[in-house]
């Protein structure tokens, strides 16, 4: 069993930073691709960012590539995600992801992810 743990969420204005992390329990994680994703109100949840187990391949939602960037210690048994230039549309629930067979954002494979954190909210003002 993996639990994961977010933090870092806030309140921000348009243009504002902030660093999203997640803390997963587990033997496994170095094992685990893992996954950011995102729900607005009243919208499906949708991927953000995602990474390999060994942080060597990441993949980006068109909607923050070159804003948002994913990272992982695998000795710390962390993933991060460093969001810059925030816009409005960014604001949602920002959830941590942990897949055994699945290193992606497609929201078609959103069930490959086995494990998921509670969320941390994001809010972005104009």
């Amino acid at each position: 069993q993996v639990q994961l743990v977010e933090s870092g969420g806030g309140s921000v204005q348009a243009g504002g930073s902030l660093r999203l992390s997640c803390a997963a329990s587990g033997y496994t994680y170095s094992s685990l691709c893992m996954g950011w994703f995102r729900q607005a109100s009243g919208k499906e949840r949708e991927g953000v960012a995602a990474i390999s187990p060994s942080g060597v391949a990441t993949g980006y939602a068109d909607s923050v590539k070159g804003r948002f960037t994913i990272s992982r210690d695998n000795a710390k048994n962390t993933v991060s995600l460093q969001m810059n230039r925030l816009k409005p549309e960014d604001t949602a629930m920002y959830y941590c992801a942990a897949s055994w067979s699945y290193c992606g954002v497609d929201g078609a494979h959103i069930s490959r992810y086995n494990y998921w954190g509670q969320g941390t909210q994001v809010t972005v003002s104009s």
